[in-house]
């Protein structure tokens, strides 16, 4: 069983939304994974060169554990979770079957 996600629709004549549950399967689900994965590492080492660039401008000592725990402070402020991913092929997916609204 993959990723599920309910979104809400409007329905002509109603004033309540009918929510309607999307999935992806286990192969869209992983493939989310994956490009989370590999933005979020690419995210980390930007993290670090920025926060060796911080310390640079600063003029402190680039100790390695200082610039790590920075570099962490950076990546968790910027960080996509795996899933958002999810959530976002969910809703592309429930735009191809209800479109736009």
């Amino acid at each position: 069983m993959g990723f599920s996600k309910s979104f809400p629709r409007t329905v002509e004549g109603s004033s309540y939304a009918r929510w309607e549950e999307v999935e992806i399967d286990e192969q869209e689900e992983k493939k989310q994974e994956e490009a989370a994965r590999n933005e979020n590492i690419k995210l980390m080492k930007e993290c670090i060169d920025d926060a060796k660039a911080i310390f640079a401008e600063k003029g402190y000592r680039d100790y390695q554990t200082d610039i790590v725990n920075t570099a962490i402070a950076l990546f968790e402020k910027r960080a996509s979770h795996s899933i958002y991913w999810k959530e976002n092929k969910t809703k592309e997916k429930f735009n191809q079957l209800y479109g736009k609204k």
